[in-house]
């Protein structure tokens, strides 16, 4: 059986971006470790959901703690950054933000954790974290480099079809001219999915997660402080979920993948 350790920026991420591919390996037997580069101490709280003295940073480590159970982690490990913030805030540049971390400090706490799992596969972003948050795109760099310092044979980045992204965005337009939409993005969301993620020909690696998309979507529930009931990710009636989350996309890096790629796109972290 193999380690794959994968590191996400905050809590939630990793069940948005990852969730069924943990689930599925961990199912399969294989170890799956997470690591989360910051507590998340930056995200957005509905008023009153705190109790009285508790942080947001305690609560989303609880609701980590949830979601790694529901999708089979192993070990989960903080590398004890301070959440950086969206990009352009001045919250971007705290001497103990991820995204001013100094590589080769942040990579060797990074390192240490590969070292002790003997991981086999390492899972970060692609280079620019996705979506261009600026812990997103630390976290590209600091793995690659950690992946350097611990030699770890297989390296895949996490990132979105931006094919699938533009075809999904124009067939909820074209439902929604004719009045047979069950569900369609906020508009703020279909604009971002023009720059979201990588073009297509990137893709190595596609995985079918629908076996795991109920407990991908549990994880996603466990993150209350972040997704809500009526947020973007969770008010989308199940058939469309499946259809929005049923596969996660990677580009294999590590051994070195063509650019285009060729295809047939792999299936797993695992495959070859």
């Amino acid at each position: 059986m193999s380690t794959v350790v994968f590191v996400h920026a905050h809590p939630d991420d990793e069940a948005i971006a990852t969730g069924g591919t943990m689930a599925g390996l961990a199912a399969d037997g294989h170890r799956v470790v997470l690591v989360t580069a910051t507590a998340g101490e930056l995200g957005e709280i509905p008023d009153g959901m705190l109790r009285d003295g508790e942080s947001l940073a305690d609560r989303r480590a609880v609701e980590l703690d949830e979601a790694g159970r529901l999708l089979g982690v192993a070990r989960q490990a903080f590398l004890g950054y301070h959440d950086s913030g969206m990009a352009g805030e001045e919250s971007n540049q705290r001497p103990d933000a991820f995204a001013v971390a100094e590589v080769d400090e942040a990579a060797g706490r990074l390192a240490r954790i590969l070292d002790e799992e003997k991981a086999d596969v390492l899972v970060i972003y692609d280079e620019h974290g996705g979506y261009g948050h600026p812990d997103h795109v630390a976290v590209h760099t600091v793995g690659v480099r950690a992946a350097d310092l611990a030699g770890t044979p297989r390296v895949f980045m996490a990132t979105m079809d931006r094919g699938f992204l533009h075809a999904l965005s124009e067939q909820a337009r074209e439902a929604d001219e004719v009045g047979e939409a069950k569900w369609s993005p906020p508009e703020d969301v279909t604009d971002d999915m023009q720059t979201m993620g990588e073009p297509s020909s990137r893709i190595t690696t596609e995985v079918d997660v629908t076996k795991w998309i109920d407990a991908k979507r549990d994880a996603m529930r466990a993150h209350a402080t972040q997704i809500s009931e009526e947020s973007f990710f969770l008010s989308m009636p199940p058939e469309v979920f499946e259809m929005v989350w049923g596969q996660e996309w990677y580009i294999r890096i590590r051994p070195v993948a063509p650019n285009p790629y060729p295809g047939p796109r792999e299936t797993g972290l695992l495959d070859g």
